[in-house]
């Protein structure tokens, strides 16, 4: 008797279920194996723990219902391998289960939990179906906009085409290239506060002196203060803009007349008070000493008219 066959026949002889015509053999296998006396002696150190758990009967309906999983699963796996063989001799143990309730119980039992096991294992690595979309790239961001649509004739796919946003971060000096860009560019951004923090920043760097060059492309720091002096809708961004625009008033024509259209038709009078005390350096100039005339006249506001009536009178004893 070979090994593979003598450990089948191990469990039958230990619940003394093995036909006689196989004991025989199965008696000298042991004498010269090493290896399948091991397998007796582990089966026959299961004895005393087991003999600790309180007997059940199972019931018809369980033993049923087992011996289909069991079936089952055996159906399942290929047509080679342990189960095989499991399977060819289960029929044969059938006729020595009938007589041996015992060790059908454990076999029941184990037939139970394996059918279980394969089942469950079979459902997990059943390939599942996609609910919803697959993305090339994803990342943590947010669609800037879509950029083209293909759909498959006859089919439900379809490819978006899209941009995203991804939120960075850059920390640097006020002196920075790149943080100025920045800050440019937050100078009109959307958002109130951004727009109020950048232009502040923005015209903290001009009022100290460091590098505010007028352009004539239209861009840079000081063309931003103008562009927010004139045109942003929150008065304090405004008012921001005219303390960077402030050390300019007297050598750019540029800013002198921004501070001039301020005066004459900000809606806020905190920026229309501002604009007359940064228009004392040239308030002999004919255009200041006009709008100055004007407001000192016109504006709704008295203490304006009162400063700028001062500012004229002022002007006059420079000159």
């Amino acid at each position: 008797m070979k090994c593979e066959m003598a450990k089948d026949n191990v469990i039958l002889a230990y619940y003394g279920e093995l036909p006689d015509e196989l004991a025989g053999s199965l008696e000298q296998h042991l004498m010269t194996c090493e290896e399948c006396r091991h397998e007796l002696e582990a089966i026959q150190a299961m004895e005393t723990p087991l003999a600790a758990i309180p007997m059940v009967e199972p019931t018809p309906n369980l033993l049923a219902q087992s011996r289909m999983r069991l079936d089952d699963a055996l159906d399942s796996i290929p047509p080679h391998g342990f189960l095989t063989r499991l399977r060819t001799n289960f029929f044969a143990w059938m006729g020595h289960l009938r007589s041996a309730p015992a060790l059908a119980t454990l076999l029941v039992g184990v037939g139970f939990i394996g059918g279980n096991f394969l089942n469950r294992y079979e459902v997990a690595s059943q390939p599942r179906p996609r609910t919803g979309p697959t993305y090339t790239n994803e990342t943590h961001a947010v669609i800037g906009n879509v950029t083209g649509i293909d759909r498959t004739p006859d089919s439900e796919l379809v490819q978006v085409h899209y941009n995203k946003i991804v939120p960075e971060t850059v920390e640097g000096s006020l002196d920075s290239a790149e943080i100025r860009e920045l800050l440019l560019k937050g100078a009109m951004a959307p958002t109130d506060n951004v727009r109020a923090e950048s232009v502040s920043m923005l015209a903290g760097e001009c009022k100290a002196g460091h590098q505010c060059p007028s352009r004539d492309d239209g861009k840079g720091v000081r063309n931003a203060l103008l562009v927010a002096l004139r045109y942003d809708k929150d008065a304090g961004v405004r008012l921001k803009a005219l303390e960077g625009l402030e050390p300019y008033v007297a050598q750019d024509q540029k800013v002198r007349d921004a501070i001039l259209d301020s005066l004459a038709s900000d809606p806020d009078a905190k920026v229309r008070m501002a604009t007359v005390s940064l228009l004392e350096p040239v308030q002999h100039d004919s255009s200041v000493r006009k709008v100055l005339r004007n407001a000192s006249t016109q504006d709704e506001n008295p203490y304006i008219r009162t400063v700028s009536y001062n500012a004229l009178q002022g002007s006059d004893s420079i000159q």
